[in-house]
């Protein structure tokens, strides 16, 4: 008899181990070993247990093709998540790693490769191709497409989260702290609608201090006390939660009819408006998607938006600052443009209008959209098409864990009819899907390409760009780490082309995922390696560093609501010299939409408590030890990242550190 030394390895989290019968088969080339029930003394298969057995076979094996694990029920059912299982041949050679990583649920069998990544011309073997096409077939079937609404990316097939397979939710910390935090935000919001209700009454903007509660944070104080600076305002465009939005101005919009006498006061001595833009300081800020989007009706009460449009200057001392607003995308008497020199008041209320149209371009575009939306389609395409021995299948599965959970509940619980934003946000209900719907219509690939972004919209050389500049150091670092681990597995531009799953995987990608966008312009099908590392690369920036740039600031930048108001009560002003503190008080979000949007940014924005930062990997998807080198590499590099950038922010009184890679997670879980 030859005799094979295993190990078993469970999951860590709760609930993963089992008291449900373990049977193992070795599949080798030559036969099959016993069919061996995992048994020692004592108890199997506890939580983080490593369980080593001992598995016969009647006649040498040869190579190890795959391990054949079942689950049968024993009184209750009991289900199983495997980490992974080595094998080390009789006379102890070297172990082989079979990764798991997957729930065992009811009465299963699975069969599991070894770990070195394998692209389809790689296997020869009969039953390898066999398992491979096998393995598609039961996750197509799972794992399937649907429209969610029309004019925005496809999803996954799923009306709630409980609809998932299990390997892709959430494990239960994750949903025992996601559920529990959100109960006490609202907890928390509650009691303070009863507080102040009870208090004094709500008509000065110092009363919007009594919501700090113990939900606040130093950059959340510091906007309360700087949100009035144009330089602040100025700031936030550059890094704020939605820094994708400002471009340069070579020439005035004619619907924005600002001249050169309107903003001379906010220009540097002995310049001109026209001087600026031809020197490339002047900058806009343009909502126009918001032009005709439908507005929600909260308890029996319209909502009010505006589309407006913000013109700013790169003053040699101020720093970038705003120098007129106008709240409209078509000029007239009652679409004044208000200026810096205009009466404190209506000023303050115009940035109040521009910032409020922040909040729903960066809610619904710049987060929900361009991050969780498109990364959605990657995760779905590639449990579709790649199996899980196919190289591209390993480097982007840390990527998009939880991502289906989350966007799932976020359909639920904050966009649906009856969801968090239809009771709070102004575009709630109709207008958050035809908002998307009008972002949808312009999405490029290109510009989900930060290097390509910056130079779209002539933003290279604004100064203090802080998103910027640690933006393309991770987009560079990320591209090295992809370019890296797909030369191990491409050689040539041709492996790439002949790659049938990988080809699968892009069609899938481009004629379901992101079907019907005019302006998208991912072609259809790869044809050199430089396509591929380039696409991957966007998947993973996006799913990491962008979405932790929209993501991670949120509370912060919206906990002092006036800064960044979740809806506003009131149509825009139509006259400057009109404006009031009770005017912009009757506008501005009442107690129970303050608390609400204060409770649902600290929710979604707070760090995660079982984060995976960038670049650590906690399932070894590769077992070569040539892939662990370019991870280790990546690693150095995130490594120095974090060092420059903690060493640049040392002093400043605003630091910008939503993208240290030890606070940017592997992945959408949140």
């Amino acid at each position: 008899m030859e005799e094979y030394n295993v190990t078993v390895a469970t999951g860590t989290s709760e609930y993963s181990g089992t008291n449900n019968y373990i049977y193992i088969t070795l599949v080798g080339e030559n036969g099959d070993s016993e069919r061996t029930t995992l048994d020692n003394p004592g108890l199997d298969f506890c939580r983080g247990a490593v369980d080593e057995y001992k598995v016969c076979s009647p006649a040498p094996l040869g190579r190890v093709l795959l391990v054949r694990l079942e689950k049968q029920r024993y009184w209750v059912e009991d289900n199983w998540f495997c980490l992974y299982v080595t094998v080390a041949p009789p006379g102890g050679g070297t172990a082989l790693t079979f990764p798991c990583y997957r729930w065992l649920i009811g009465n299963v069998k699975v069969e599991l490769r070894e770990g070195t990544a394998m692209r389809l011309s790689d296997d020869t073997s009969p039953q390898l191709l066999a398992h491979r096409k096998a393995e598609l077939q039961e996750r197509q079937a799972v794992y399937r497409w649907v429209a969610w609404a029309p004019g925005i990316p496809k999803c996954i097939d799923a009306k709630t989260e409980a609809d998932l397979h299990q390997d892709v939710r959430f494990d239960n910390e994750k949903r025992s702290d996601f559920e529990g935090s959100l109960h006490y935000a609202l907890l928390e919001l509650s009691l303070k609608k009863l507080a102040i209700r009870f208090g004094k009454s709500w008509d000065n903007l110092d009363d919007f201090k009594r919501c700090f509660w113990k939900l606040r944070s130093p950059i959340s104080e510091y906007c309360m006390e700087h949100w009035k600076e144009d330089s602040f305002f100025g700031y936030q465009c550059l890094n704020g939660s939605n820094p994708r939005m400002i471009q340069r101005c070579k020439k005035l919009p004619g619907n924005f009819p600002v001249s050169g006498d309107m903003v001379q006061g906010s220009l540097a001595p002995r310049t001109t408006l026209k001087k600026e833009l031809k020197a490339g300081n002047i900058y806009l800020v343009d909502y126009a998607i918001m032009d005709g989007v439908p507005t929600n009706v909260i308890r029996g009460k319209p909502q009010y938006i505006a589309a407006p449009l913000c013109l700013l200057y790169e003053h040699p001392d101020q720093g970038l600052i705003p120098i007129a607003i106008q709240l409209g995308q078509t000029p007239g008497l009652d679409t004044p443009i208000f200026l810096p020199k205009n009466p404190p008041l209506a000023w303050l209320l115009a940035k109040i209008w521009v910032r409020h149209s922040e909040f729903q371009v960066f809610q619904l575009l710049s987060h929900l959209l361009r991050t969780h939306l498109v990364v959605e389609v990657f995760c779905v395409s590639t449990l579709r098409q790649l199996p899980a021995v196919h190289p591209v299948y390993k480097l982007l599965a840390p990527h998009l864990r939880y991502t289906l959970e989350i966007n799932c509940r976020g359909r639920t619980q904050l966009l649906s009819a009856d969801g968090i934003f239809k009771r709070v946000v102004s575009t709630g209900g109709e207008g958050l899907l035809v908002l998307a719907q009008n972002e949808y219509k312009v999405l490029t690939y290109r510009s989900l390409q930060p290097y390509q972004d910056f130079q779209q919209r002539g933003a290279s050389k604004l100064r203090s760009y802080f998103y910027r500049e640690y933006s393309l150091m991770l987009w560079d670092a990320i591209h090295s780490f992809v370019s890296g681990m797909v030369s191990l597995y491409y050689h040539y531009d041709s492996d790439v082309v002949e790659d049938t799953e990988l080809q699968a995987w892009i069609k899938d990608i481009a004629d379901e995922g992101f079907v019907d966008v005019p302006r998208f312009g991912l072609a259809r099908e790869l044809h050199n390696k430089t396509e591929l590392i380039t696409l991957l690369s966007v998947a993973i920036f996006t799913s990491s560093a962008q979405h932790a740039a929209t993501n991670n600031g949120q509370f912060d930048w919206c906990a002092w609501v006036p800064n960044t108001p979740c809806t506003m009560r009131h149509p825009p002003p139509t006259d400057k010299d009109a404006v009031t503190m009770e005017m912009i008080m009757d506008t501005l979000p009442d107690v129970s939409q303050t608390c609400l949007e204060m409770a649902i940014t600290w929710h979604l924005g707070r760090p995660q408590p079982d984060a995976i930062p960038l670049g650590q990997y906690r399932e070894q998807y590769f077992t070569e030890s040539q892939a662990q080198e370019v991870i280790d590499k990546f690693r150095q590099e995130l490594k120095e990242i974090e060092e420059h950038i903690l060493t640049q922010n040392e002093g400043l009184e605003l630091p910008y550190l939503f993208l240290l890679p030890s606070r940017i997670e592997n992945s959408i879980t949140i």
